[in-house]
């Protein structure tokens, strides 16, 4: 059949017989601390943090509190990914929430994640960074001017394809690539956080007087700067997609994320007091792009070096958003919840490229369909749906199952905190502002039942999909692969 039931026992055996004489291809181990870190911090710096930190301004209206909100981001962010970390060490597979909810909660619900993380979430986030990046490239070919649609479309879609060949080709590449970006654009924000520093040593602190004045309390509009907050943070996760690609991911996993996320929420701090050192908070609210207008007063004939580093910026997390999000659709085929093709590696070249392939033409249509800005609205209510879930699965574990062998735990208040803030996320912005966006979300991951019970419980699949399957192993070069127990 064209999608396999897979073994799910935790043992080193399960999806290997280690009786059959011929070798069994699997990804290669290929992603160290340092490509950790990079993975982590490179995704979460994107355009977020050039783009975001007015509508923070916005919904909390006060200087002081927006900051507060870019700290209480970066804690919640590093408590989750904290949290992740101990699952990582349980649960030795690559696939993040994926494959937790999978382990902990059974097929159904981790069929429903599955389908909407690969048919929306993430060729939506994808597509909204490659545009970020398209519309940061072309500007300086039309000055003065807003950019042509279909050029920035065309832009984000080259983007789209040249990523596709990159991480095709070699994972070692892909995570050359991320790190060389990630030390580019660490490099512009360290050059915006110098500049506020020399701007505060002047004495332009007007921002910073009276700092919580018209700060809003109301619990709808902390939830929706949450949310903007966190979209900026968001790629935390990301090394939880690639467990078995990590070299001694019991040690490799939570190294990186003590590292990386408090290293990117002080730079989020002192890029936000740079802004404000730089303009007044009305000046901040009308802005478009925020670093453009905090080059265009700072470095003057040099602001081009802020666009530049935009456009550096979101392609690296575009990079490291397609090398996760690729590992999400292979593993749930693997797992028998996608067409079996999507669960194959390249013979030579090791890179589940079928998924890599199947990603790129869901962010291809997000692109030219342009119908995805309602939905990268709703991103976060989405994603912490699921991570509400999946932490909800890790206390079960730590309270149930306390015996299960891992290398790292964490204090169980941490998740404990994670959780009661998925609740509040998901919760208040429904309860402050209903909006019918949200209903369609729900009625879209819920639509995921109509083909789960026939394709996946029941098992009925049409029989042509076997020798389109073939024809397709043929084409690509690709053979299924044997999960890596580490």
């Amino acid at each position: 059949s064209t999608m396999r039931k897979r073994k799910t026992a935790d043992s080193p055996h399960s999806s290997t017989d280690l009786s059959e004489g011929k070798e069994k291809l699997r990804l290669k181990q290929e992603v160290g601390l340092i490509s950790g870190v990079s993975l982590i911090a490179g995704t979460m710096i994107g355009s977020g943090i050039f783009m975001s930190p007015e509508w923070v301004l916005h919904h909390m209206g006060s200087p002081a509190s927006s900051l507060l909100i870019w700290a209480a981001c970066g804690l919640l962010a590093t408590f989750g990914a904290l949290s992740y970390a101990e699952l990582g060490t349980i649960i030795k597979e690559s696939g993040g929430e994926y494959i937790y909810i999978l382990r902990i909660f059974g097929s159904f619900p981790a069929f429903l994640f599955a389908y909407t993380s690969v048919i929306l979430v993430r060729p939506a986030g994808l597509a909204a960074v490659c545009l970020s990046f398209a519309e940061y490239a072309v500007a300086p070919f039309y000055p003065g001017c807003s950019s042509p649609q279909v050029v920035v479309k065309c832009t984000a879609a080259a983007c789209i394809l040249l990523l596709t060949i990159i991480n095709c080709l070699n994972v070692r590449l892909a995570m050359s690539i991320m790190n060389i970006f990630t030390a580019a654009k660490l490099l512009a924000l360290l050059v915006i956080v110098v500049g506020g520093l020399v701007l505060l040593a002047n004495g332009q602190t007007q921002s910073f007087q009276n700092a919580f004045q018209n700060t809003t309390a109301g619990i709808g509009a902390v939830g929706v700067a949450f949310y903007q907050g966190l979209w900026s943070y968001d790629g935390w996760n990301n090394l939880n997609y690639v467990t078995e690609e990590l070299k001694k991911p019991e040690v490799t996993l939570p190294r990186a994320v003590m590292i990386a996320i408090p290293l990117v929420t002080c730079l989020y701090l002192l890029v936000n007091v740079s802004y404000l050192a730089a303009m007044t908070p009305s000046e901040l609210l009308s802005s478009k792009a925020v670093a453009v207008t905090w080059g265009d007063k700072v470095l003057g004939s040099w602001a081009w070096l802020i666009s530049l580093s935009v456009a550096l910026s979101t392609f690296g997390s575009s990079n490291g958003t397609f090398f996760s999000g690729g590992r999400v659709c292979y593993i749930a085929a693997r797992e028998g919840h996608m067409p079996d093709i999507l669960s194959m590696a390249h013979v030579r070249c090791l890179t589940p490229s079928p998924a890599l392939l199947f990603t790129s033409a869901m962010s291809l249509i997000m692109i030219m369909s342009g119908s995805f800005t309602s939905i990268v609205n709703f991103f976060s209510f989405i994603a912490w749906l699921f991570y509400g879930m999946t932490i909800s699965g890790l206390l079960y574990l730590k309270i149930k199952k306390p015996e299960l062998p891992r290398s790292y735990k964490v204090p169980i208040i941490i998740p404990i905190i994670v959780l009661m803030a998925a609740v509040y996320l998901v919760v208040a912005p429904i309860i402050d502002q209903p909006q019918t966006e949200i209903l369609y979300i729900v009625l879209f991951i819920f639509s995921g039942i109509i083909l789960y019970f026939p394709l996946v419980h029941f098992k009925r699949h049409p029989r042509f999909l076997q020798r389109v399957t073939l024809h397709l192993q043929l084409l690509l070069e690709v053979a299924p692969t044997t999960r890596d127990a580490n």
